[in-house]
């Protein structure tokens, strides 16, 4: 803690040190395309395997969780863990603010849930005695900028875990969780992401129909995520910078990685997932500020991704109060098209399938879709106690890095591969962290075509 902190972020600094061969890259599997099937055939297409979805985790041996970060998504985590199954309890909270651990720790126990006093942690060691309490999960829910320090002890210390989205806001960050996964696989701990499409049934139903093949080829995807202005905090005269900017968190790029990392991470790792989990060759982006009030992020990105075979995805956000709102992820096939949620179309736009989804009067309510924010640690803890693998870290990080590779394009302007986000040394953040002044940090916009 004693340790001087060093420059949380240079723009510029992206593209030093990128030379090829700094870390080679991944495998990633290529599209999952086939022509064996129609949107009119569902009989033609192949089987794939999908997640089974339950409505509950098996009963088995009780499991203790801490819970690290009590901040709205947190404390939201925290309460989906126990509605997984039977037998689960929040044992230990860890975070920086006494106010968010006292409202976390008050939610908790309005449902029955009441942590002790002093399995309750504050500071920047917090997430260390969480994890060092005796629970069995860890739930990873900090400021993304977090993810990675916290990831490594909770696995140095063999504890499954549930990580939030994103996964990291630089590439140094995302290639340690790659690596870091890899090890927990070999561990056998079992560790799901929150990106919670991959986890919802009406998703999964519609990706297995598209992955046996009833939309053909795929040859490009459209996705928007256009929403109002993002919630934000003014700075009190009583704050450190780095209370300040821990309390605004999402409008800060070291913190968050920009909304295209932080959010608009849903709609790409669901737009990767239909299109097969390719990665992506390079990152062609614009973006800009228009009427952010704090922080140093953009609020509107545009980016088409190019593939190696020569397809292209677009991909566009946008934070902007007062503005239409709309979402969609679309992926196009060779013989029809998906929105990615519940529905199949002809190439003429007529529907060829749609998921039937049940009216609550219904006898039948196999097809209901459960929660997926539960889903998720239904899966978590039914790996657990089957001793099923369980393992998405590498389709968490690879979606986190193509966010980052258009941040990093539009930032700067320059087109942006996937072997410079292998090897770029960008890192976010102190070295250490602690309340008081942080070097190198202001409210100053990226301004593209500055890159060196």
């Amino acid at each position: 803690m004693k340790k001087k902190m060093q420059t949380t972020i240079n723009r510029r600094s992206f593209f030093k040190n990128s030379a090829l061969g700094v870390m080679g890259t991944v495998s990633i599997p290529a599209f999952l395309s086939s022509c064996s099937g129609s949107a009119s055939g569902e009989n033609r297409l192949k089987e794939v395997a999908v997640p089974e979805i339950l409505a509950a985790a098996p009963d088995g041996p009780p499991l203790k969780a801490g819970l690290i970060g009590c901040g709205g998504r947190g404390t939201g985590a925290a309460c989906n863990f126990l509605d997984a199954g039977k037998g689960l309890q929040i044992t230990a909270l860890g975070d920086v603010f006494p106010d968010k651990l006292a409202a976390c720790h008050k939610t908790l126990a309005e449902r029955g849930q009441t942590v002790a006093e002093d399995q309750c942690f504050l500071g920047f060691e917090a997430y260390q005695k969480v994890i060092d309490s005796g629970v069995d999960v860890i739930l990873l829910c900090t400021p993304p900028v977090f993810r990675p320090l916290h990831f490594e002890y909770a696995v140095e210390k063999n504890k499954h875990c549930f990580i939030e989205k994103p996964c990291a806001v630089d590439p140094v960050g995302a290639r340690q969780m790659m690596a870091l996964g890899r090890y927990a696989e070999q561990q056998g701990l079992r560790i799901i992401s929150g990106t919670i499409r991959r986890s919802q049934k009406d998703c999964i139903e519609t990706w297995r129909r598209v992955a046996g093949g009833a939309i053909g080829e795929i040859v490009s995807a459209h996705v928007s995520r256009m929403g109002g202005a993002l919630w934000y905090v003014q700075r009190r005269p009583e704050w450190s910078d780095m209370e300040y900017m821990l309390r605004n968190w999402v409008n800060f790029c070291w913190t968050s990685g920009d909304h295209i990392v932080e959010q608009f991470i849903h709609e790409i790792d669901l737009m990767s997932w239909f299109t097969g989990d390719k990665r992506p060759v390079r990152a062609e982006a614009t973006g800009g500020r228009q009427r952010r009030v704090t922080g140093d992020m953009y609020d509107h990105f545009s980016v088409e991704y190019l593939y190696e075979n020569g397809h292209r995805a677009h991909c566009t956000t946008r934070q902007i109060g007062g503005c239409d709102v709309q979402g969609a992820v679309m992926v196009y096939g060779t013989e029809g098209y998906t929105n990615c949620y519940d529905t199949i179309y002809h190439l003429d736009g007529t529907v060829a399938w749609k998921y039937p989804l049940p009216k609550p009067e219904d006898a039948d309510q196999s097809m209901a879709v459960p929660d997926p924010f539960v889903q998720e640690h239904i899966r978590l803890i039914t790996a657990i106690r089957t001793g099923q693998p369980l393992n998405d870290v590498e389709k968490h990080v690879q979606s986190t890095l193509m966010a980052i590779m258009g941040r990093e394009s539009a930032y700067t302007g320059k087109f942006v591969t996937w072997d410079q986000v292998m090897a770029s040394d960008q890192k976010f953040g102190p070295e250490t962290y602690q309340f008081g002044p942080v070097p190198g940090i202001c409210e100053v916009i990226p301004v593209a075509g500055t890159a060196p």
